[in-house]
């Protein structure tokens, strides 16, 4: 739910809500399989680009990223 995750302006750790952690692990999941398949429904470069905010476009550590944070987020969530 909107609310649940508190981040501060310092090195902290961030805290996320059960169902929220969960719900996160399946959307980065789903990002990484959109970036990874070909076809119509791939993400295309300019949303890449986008996700990147100004870092060089690079699909396949996004995809990496995405999947790392997935895997530790169900990981805590369990």
């Amino acid at each position: 739910m909107p609310g649940s995750l508190t981040i501060g302006h310092h090195e902290a750790a961030a805290s996320l809500d059960h169902t929220d952690a969960v719900r996160l692990a399946t959307v980065l999941d789903e990002l990484a399989y959109l970036l990874e398949i070909p076809g119509p429904n791939r993400i295309n470069d300019a949303q890449v680009a986008a996700l990147c905010e100004g870092a060089p476009a690079d699909r396949a550590e996004l995809a990496r990223w995405s999947r790392t944070v997935a895997a530790e987020l169900k990981g805590r969530s369990s």
